[in-house]
Parts: structure tokens; sequence; C-alpha cells
């Protein structure tokens, strides 16, 4: 949800900005996007969909995950060279490490969780579990890397509720300067003409 709020912000302020500076706006011209598609089916088959969620084992999903990760950054270091894509390498390497470090899920704590279900998570739940599509639910002194975890929340105001990293944070931020930074395409025989 953070990423798709931060790609659909970068958008329309390109949008806006080529408007305003009288330009074509023009996505990013990315390589390899096949990537992106081979990195994102497994995570909806394993996470995303319950139909097709019940048939991937623990163990499995897990590796699927750290997989998927891969393949998003291979994707974005071919496109290191665009706006806002340093900060997104980031933001994918710390969810990367954190993610590995503690068996291929990302962490949470039954503090968060309970925020996130509005009950104790812990009277149906044990440490260990899997929580959500892609989390696991571990107490803070036995998570590695604790602070890259999925830890901060929204706002209680908001409606949605929803737990989020650094890594997360970083990478809505890539995404929004890679989409709000728009690219113009100089026409030459404009140029050419007001020279003569």
């Amino acid at each position: 949800m953070i990423l798709l709020l931060a790609v659909l912000t970068g958008f329309l302020v390109g949008l806006g900005r080529a408007h305003w500076q009288n330009q074509a706006y023009t996505v990013p011209g990315f390589q390899s996007v096949w990537l992106i598609v081979v990195a994102f089916l497994p995570q909806l088959f394993m996470a995303y969909w319950p139909v097709t969620r019940h048939l991937f084992p623990d163990r499995l999903a897990s590796a699927i995950l750290l997989a998927s990760l891969t393949l998003f950054l291979a994707f974005a270091w071919l496109n290191r060279r665009l706006p806002g894509m340093p900060i997104l390498i980031v933001g994918l390497l710390l969810n990367f490490t954190v993610i590995a470090a503690n068996g291929g899920w990302m962490p949470i704590n039954p503090q968060t969780a309970d925020f996130l279900t509005g009950k104790d998570v812990l009277q149906v739940m044990n440490l260990g579990d899997r929580f959500g599509e892609k989390d696991i639910l571990l107490s803070a002194q036995n998570t590695y890397f604790e602070f890259l975890a999925d830890r901060f929340l929204l706002p209680a105001w908001l409606s949605y509720r929803t737990a989020f990293s650094l890594g997360d944070v970083l990478i809505g931020l890539g995404a929004f300067w890679l989409l709000a930074k728009p690219i113009h395409k100089t026409n030459t025989m404009n140029t050419k003409g007001i020279s003569a």
C-alpha cells in the first residue's frame, strides 16, 4: 500500500510538473521490465491470492520471497542511473537484509501486530507464526536487525491500518522521485528552427 501510494503520488506530481513547465511527461525508459513480472507473480500466488496461498508451505514461501526480492534488486540495479533508483535500491537491500536474517520473513513484534488486528494476537497465535502476507511474529529481543522490521505505523486516526519498515519508506521515496521528476524529450526540429 505504501509503495502504491508513492507510485500514484509521484506520477501525479510528475504530470503536474510537466504541465506547469509546458512539457510532455514521459515515463522513465526502464530496462528489463520483464524482471518485475517474474519477480511479482510468485509473490502474488504465495502471499496475496487466497486461492493459491495455502498451497505453499512456509519454507517454500519464504524461499520464494527471497528469490523475488533478488529479482527486484536485479531490475533496480540495471536501472540504477535513473533518478530515485539509488534510494530505492537501498530500501530493497534493507528489506532483503532483515528478511534473510529472520528466516525468509519480515519480522513484526506482537505490539505492532496487536494494533493492526485490534486484539491480543498472542491469544490466537504463537511467536514464530506467519502473520499476514509476508510477516513473521517475533519478539523484539529475538529479532535480528529489529530496527529494520515492520515496526512503523500510520497515524491512529487513519482508518487504514498497516505496518511498514524503514526499507519500505526508502523504496517509496525512490519510486516517488523516479516518477515525480518528468523526463523531457527535446524537440530537435524546434531547436534548429530557433537557432537558424
